[in-house]
């Protein structure tokens, strides 16, 4: 079974409208399930100490998605045939996306934060939340308070909150441990900008979900921190897990219909010549 592939957007979007529609297009172009944004306001993402200190983390305020956007995202997304996610950090931000999104997504850095895990179970929509830099306890705390506030459809995203993630670090046979541990959908979050990760947590621990940073172009404003893909990497990725899942067959070991016209020119039982006798005698004649 092919797992969900969630293109997230980021802050790669520039805060231009056509460039966030491009991402939509091209996330459903390369065979994505979904796409996902981020919806924050940097003085209710930070404390004010920080942001009065580093000028690094005012600049945020230019990555933030204008409200107005959300509605024709969604419109576009449902054009599209892709599902369209969002992910809040902050409590008004649930309130302005409930009404279009098809899914929450939930950040490692909002995992402890009850009030914001009880409002999204409470829309009622899919909560899909990663579990970057956590604890099992600390999981499942969150997990007990999403199921305990109305979510009836959660997946959980194993995830390395570094940016990129070494292959070594990912740990992938983790997500066997949640699933075991909670009984709910695993995925992976993907910062490792790997190939061969992204088909070993399918292929190897049954990911039933991929979320990856995605850009357009190496232009947008995350794609120097190395951990995004680039939209003929991960659409050769996703060609190949399809081609992968598909050669799984059935199971039954039969002769296929590509090796039927072969199964003639095996070695004829009683001398060990091919093709059998019947087809040797007149070859070659019209």
């Amino acid at each position: 079974m092919k797992p969900a592939f969630i293109a997230e957007v980021s802050s790669n979007h520039h805060r231009d409208l056509q460039r966030c529609l491009n991402f939509i297009d091209c996330s459903a172009d390369i065979g994505c399930w979904g796409v996902k944004f981020q919806l924050f306001r940097i003085d209710e993402l930070f404390a004010p100490e920080i942001l009065a200190n580093s000028e690094l983390h005012r600049r945020r305020r230019n990555w933030e998605l204008p409200d107005d956007f959300i509605p024709q995202l969604a419109r576009h997304c449902r054009r599209r045939g892709i599902a369209f996610g969002c992910t809040p950090f902050y409590l008004q931000a649930i309130e302005v996306l409930a009404p279009h999104v098809d899914f929450f997504k939930i950040a490692s850095y909002e995992l402890l934060w009850t009030e914001l895990l009880q409002n999204c179970a409470a829309t009622g929509k899919p909560v899909i939340l990663s579990t970057g830099m956590a604890t099992m306890d600390e999981i499942g705390d969150a997990v007990k308070c999403l199921k305990s506030s109305g979510c009836t459809d959660l997946t959980l995203l194993h995830c390395v909150s570094s940016y990129p993630s070494p292959a070594a670090e990912c740990n992938l046979a983790a997500m066997e441990t949640l699933r075991n541990a909670f009984g709910c959908k695993v995925g992976w979050s993907d910062h490792s900008v790997s190939p061969g990760v992204i088909s070993r947590a399918v292929h190897r621990w049954q990911a039933s979900m991929i979320e990856f940073h995605l850009d357009l172009d190496s232009q947008g404003e995350e794609f120097s921190s190395g951990h995004c893909w680039l939209p003929e990497q991960m659409g050769q990725v996703i060609r190949d897990m399809e081609q992968g899942l598909c050669a799984d067959g059935d199971g039954h070991k039969h002769p296929v219909a590509s090796e039927l016209p072969d199964r003639e020119w095996r070695a004829d039982p009683s001398d060990g010549l091919r093709p059998f006798k019947h087809l040797r005698q007149g070859y070659g004649h019209a």
